[in-house]
């Protein structure tokens, strides 16, 4: 299993943001690692401890996501009943912190789609949120939203192989 992950928050100088090693691993099993895989995405689930940034779970493509090799299209009702679980099962704890999905590159970067599409998803929240496209190989795109900004970086993930089921 690779290490958590641990990177600085961009809007909160003393604050960071912390990756499970069970997401990361996760991650790794969807990277497009072949020519037929598509996109795949979900939500990101944690915690909110201060300015920390927490993610602990995520949703897996669920059936009635349409994914293409450039492109996915998440359908909320699927993710939001797992989201609403694991909400139960944490005490009403746990929160959707942001999305991932996934990039046919080994250094993945946001498209003018995913910036718009997060900067909405920012609009009707008032918390940060994370957001994280994986790549073909090791690298991870990783940001936060918050208001109308947006910050992001590449982050090294040292993730176990793996290639969509």
């Amino acid at each position: 299993m690779p290490e958590p992950l641990i990177l600085r928050h961009p809007f909160c100088e003393d604050a960071r943001i912390l990756i499970e090693p069970v997401v990361l691993t996760t991650l790794a099993r969807f990277r497009q690692t072949s020519f037929s895989a598509p996109e795949s995405g979900g939500i990101l689930m944690g915690y909110r401890r201060g300015g920390h940034l927490h993610v602990t779970k995520m949703t897996t493509p669920q059936a009635g996501d349409t994914q293409h090799r450039y492109g996915f299209l998440r359908q909320a009702p699927c993710h939001q009943k797992i989201a609403l679980e694991q909400w139960k099962a944490q005490r009403e704890t746990m929160d959707y912190v942001g999305e991932w999905h996934t990039h046919p590159e080994p250094s993945p970067t946001p498209s003018s789609i995913d910036t718009s599409a997060w900067r909405k998803i920012c609009a009707m929240k008032r918390e940060p949120m994370v957001f994280v496209i994986a790549g073909t190989h090791n690298l991870l795109w990783v940001g936060v939203g918050h208001g109308g900004a947006l910050r992001g970086e590449m982050a090294q993930a040292n993730l176990e192989a793996g290639s969509h089921p």
